[in-house]
């Protein structure tokens, strides 16, 4: 983890929704980062006025290119900009990588059990393809809960791999549109769904769930009443509609 201040090169940058992008960025002397890791990015206006926030990493490993998926807030500083604004070959100011609690290292042989609402994939996502470049065999199980399938980040990559891994399985709850084919009408996670969709407690997976405050307080509660031990359940936040944003 560092806590100075760097200069990334905006080097990648592509619409993963109407509202959202992923920027791929990169460091001089800068590689890689553990899986569920954040940075800090900062912008700075001509009158001197700055904006910080955090984004979740959707990469992980020694790569040198780190990429983050930013949800455009309707009424926020920052992700506007990022998501409408930023080219190729601009720069951002970044701190990090942070973060040490958060995150899935390939040295875990626990199952683990991943349940992200809306943009709260990301630090998720960095944990997937972690495991899949590794030769850890322990079994992922994603849930992931939308507003509808347009909503949904890297929808090619998840279907290529719950198709084609041995190691992730892959489950959708969608709140308001589904897709036309789907088994079930739409309508808001339930204990009872969510216990029915997530492997059970008696391995006592390691549980990581990410998403706006009230859908991760809510889905935590319903698995330590449901027996999954509290210790085994890591959680990130977020206040608005961004991700860690």
């Amino acid at each position: 983890m560092s806590s100075l201040w760097r200069v990334a090169d905006v080097v990648s940058s592509s619409l993963e929704t109407e509202t959202s992008r992923t920027i791929g960025l990169r460091v001089d002397g800068l590689t890689g980062n553990l899986a569920g890791q954040h940075i800090d990015i900062r912008l700075t206006a001509d009158d001197g006025y700055t904006a910080v926030r955090s984004y979740s990493v959707a990469t992980a490993g020694m790569d040198e290119i780190m990429e983050i998926t930013v949800d455009e807030l309707a009424n926020g500083e920052v992700s506007p900009y990022l998501v409408r604004d930023l080219a190729l070959g601009d720069q951002l100011e970044i701190r990090g990588p942070v973060g040490g609690w958060f995150v899935w290292r390939p040295t875990n042989m626990n199952p683990v059990q991943l349940i992200a609402g809306g943009s709260g994939i990301v630090p998720l996502m960095s944990m997937i393809r972690a495991h899949e470049a590794s030769e850890n065999p322990s079994p992922f199980r994603l849930l992931y809960s939308l507003k509808s399938p347009e909503a949904g980040f890297y929808r090619e990559e998840l279907l290529m791999l719950s198709r084609e891994s041995p190691k992730l399985t892959v489950d959708y709850v969608y709140t308001r549109k589904a897709p036309p084919d789907w088994k079930t009408a739409p309508k808001r996670l339930t204990a009872e769904v969510l216990l029915a969709s997530i492997l059970s407690a008696d391995p006592a997976p390691d549980t990581f769930i990410c998403g706006q405050t009230v859908f991760v307080e809510t889905v935590a509660e319903w698995l330590v009443q449901a027996g999954y031990p509290a210790a085994s359940i890591k959680t990130e936040r977020f206040g608005g509609t961004g991700g860690t944003q």
